[in-house]
C-alpha cells in the first residue's frame, strides 16, 4: 500500500535518474525516474509522491506538484491627497459648581415643592439613641401584640423522666496521627550512548535488522520477513530469501545486547544510592545473560553492582523493620500491616520480636465494640501479611454487616480461625489477591489512530555457505 510523502530533489543524473530526500530532512532518500517529474523540475524542488515501502527500498510510483498559495488580488490602491492636512481637536467643557441647582439648606429642603412635605412621625419625635444604637424603652412601653414576661406565665420544669432515653451514641474512632513518608525511589532512565554507537559502526543496510532484533530479538527479525514474503508472495512477486536476514541478526545480536546492558548500567551506577531496588536488581540480573557475561568489558561493573545492589539490600531492610515499628508506635497498625507484606527482598525472614507485637496490636483492634468497616480494613491487611497465623480474635463484632462478611469469605482461606469464628466456610485450596486501590476514572479523550510504520528491512546480501558477508 503506498504512502504519500513529500521529496525534495537533491540531483539529476547523466541517465534520466533523480536524487530525492525527505523534505527537510536527510533519510529517507533514494532514487526515482526523471520521466514521473514535469518539465520545468529542478533541484530544491519540494514535491508530493506517492511512495511504496518495501523490503528492498523505497518506490516512488507518482510525483505531483505542491500547491502554491493564490495570490490575493483586487487590491486597493492607496491614491495621496495634495490638501493640508488638518489636525482635529476637541476639548470638554467642564462643569463649574455654579450650574448646579441651589438646593438651599437642609432644613428647607423639605419644603422643596418637587419632594413634597416631610411627614410627621406617628408618636411624636424620635427618641434619641443610646451609645449602643437601641432607642431607650421605658417599662411602660409596649408594642402592639408584644407579650410580656407575666403573659407568659412560669416556665414548667422538665425532668430526666421527661425527656426520654437518650439514644445510644455510634462508637467514635479517632485516627492516629500520620507518619512522615520516605522519598520515592528513582527510576531507572538509562540513554543510549553504547547502542547509538553500537549502531554507527554498522553499515547502513544492516541498521534496520539490528533494530528489528534489539526490539524482539531473532523471532521479531523472523517474524517481520515472514510478513514481507506474504505480501509478496500475494501480490505475485518474488519472495526474499530470510537465512541471509536472520544470519546478520545473529551475528549482530551479542554486541547489541552487551551496548544495551551497558547503558542501563551506566544509569544504574549513576543513581545506585536513590535508584529503586526492583531496577537495580534487574539490571544484576540481566548481567547474568550469556551474551553480556561473555564480555570483558561488562564484568567490572557487574561486580560493582552486585555489590552496590548487596549494601541496598541490607540497609532497605533496616527501614522496612524501622518503619513497621515507627507505624505500631504510633497505633497505625493497618499501615503497619501492609509494610509487612513488601519485604524489599524474597524469603526475607520476619523478627519473631517484632512479629509477635505486631499480632498483639492486630487482636487488640479487632474487639466487639469495634465497627464493621474496622475489621475490613485489618482483615485485608493482616490476611496477606506473615503474621496472620498468629492472629486469632476472641469474639465477634456486635454488628457484623454484608460487606465484613463478604470479606471473611474472600480471604478466608488466609485467616481459618477467623472464618470458623464467623462460622463462614471456605475453601482451603483458594489463593486470594490484595484489592488494588480503586481511581476515579478519567474521561476518554478521542484519539486518532495513527496508521502503522511500514516494515523496512535492507536489501538482502548473499551470504556463502561458511557464514555471513558483509
Amino acid at each position: 500500500m503506498s504512502r504519500r510523502i513529500e521529496i525534495e530533489l537533491t540531483s539529476t543524473r547523466p541517465d534520466g535518474m533523480w536524487t530525492w530526500r525527505a523534505a527537510g530532512a536527510q533519510q529517507p532518500k533514494g532514487l526515482l525516474d526523471g520521466s514521473l517529474l514535469p518539465a520545468d523540475a529542478a533541484t530544491g524542488m519540494v514535491m508530493k509522491a506517492d511512495a511504496e515501502f518495501e523490503l528492498e527500498g523505497i518506490t516512488i510510483l507518482s510525483v505531483a506538484a505542491t500547491k502554491q498559495k493564490a495570490q490575493k488580488s483586487g487590491l486597493l490602491a492607496f491614491i495621496p491627497s495634495e490638501k493640508p492636512f488638518e489636525a482635529v481637536t476637541q476639548t470638554l467643557a467642564k462643569r463649574e459648581r455654579g450650574d448646579r441647582p441651589d438646593r438651599g439648606p437642609r432644613s428647607d429642603r423639605g419644603d422643596r415643592p418637587d419632594r413634597g412635605a416631610r411627614r410627621e412621625r406617628p408618636g411624636g419625635p424620635r427618641a434619641p439613641r443610646s451609645p449602643g444604637g437601641a432607642a431607650p424603652r421605658s417599662p411602660g412601653d409596649r408594642r402592639p401584640g408584644e407579650r410580656t414576661a407575666a403573659d407568659r406565665g412560669p416556665r414548667p420544669e422538665r425532668t430526666v423522666a421527661d425527656r426520654g432515653p437518650r439514644p445510644a451514641r455510634r462508637p467514635r474512632f479517632e485516627a492516629p496521627p500520620e507518619l512522615p513518608l520516605r522519598p520515592k525511589a528513582k527510576r531507572l532512565k538509562p540513554g543510549r550512548v553504547h547502542r547509538n554507537a553500537a549502531l554507527s559502526t554498522l553499515p547502513e543496510e544492516h541498521r534496520a535488522v539490528a533494530e528489528r532484533a534489539l526490539l524482539g530479538g531473532i523471532p521479531a527479525v523472523r517474524l517481520a520477513v515472514n510478513e514481507q514474503n506474504a505480501r509478496l508472495k500475494s501480490e505475485g512477486q518474488e519472495q526474499i530469501p530470510a537465512a541471509g536476514l536472520l544470519a546478520i541478526a545473529e551475528q549482530l545480536l551479542p554486541k547489541l545486547r552487551v551496548a544495551e546492558w551497558l547503558d542501563r548500567a551506566d544509569a544504574a551506577m549513576a543513581d545506585i544510592d536513590e535508584l529503586d531496588l526492583r531496577d537495580l536488581r534487574s539490571v544484576v540480573a540481566t548481567s547474568e545473560d550469556p551474551m553480556v557475561a561473555r564480555d570483558e568489558s561488562t564484568r567490572e561493573l557487574a561486580t560493582r553492582l552486585k555489590e552496590g545492589l548487596a549494601a541496598k539490600q541490607e540497609k532497605e531492610l533496616t527501614l522496612w523493620f524501622g518503619d513497621i515499628d515507627a507505624a505500631l508506635g504510633v497505633g497505625r497498625v493497618v499501615r503497619a500491616l501492609k509494610l509487612s507484606s513488601q519485604p524489599p527482598k524474597a524469603g526475607v525472614r520476619f523478627p519473631a520480636e517484632l512479629g509477635a507485637k505486631l499480632a498483639a496490636a492486630t487482636v487488640a483492634n479487632l474487639t466487639p465494640d469495634a465497627l464493621p468497616d474496622r475489621w475490613i480494613a485489618v482483615l485485608e491487611a493482616v490476611a496477606f501479611s506473615p503474621v496472620r497465623t498468629m492472629v486469632q480474635p476472641t469474639e465477634k463484632p456486635t454488628q457484623v454487616s454484608d460487606e465484613l462478611t463478604k470479606t471473611i469469605k474472600r480471604v478466608g482461606a488466609l485467616l481459618p480461625s477467623v472464618a470458623a469464628l464467623f462460622g463462614v466456610e471456605v475453601n482451603a485450596k483458594a489463593q486470594p489477591k490484595p484489592l488494588r486501590p480503586t481511581r476515579t476514572a478519567a474521561p476518554a479523550k478521542k484519539q486518532i489512530p495513527k496508521p502503522p510504520a511500514p516494515v523496512v528491512i535492507p536489501p538482502v546480501v548473499e551470504v556463502p555457505a561458511n557464514g555471513c558477508r558483509f
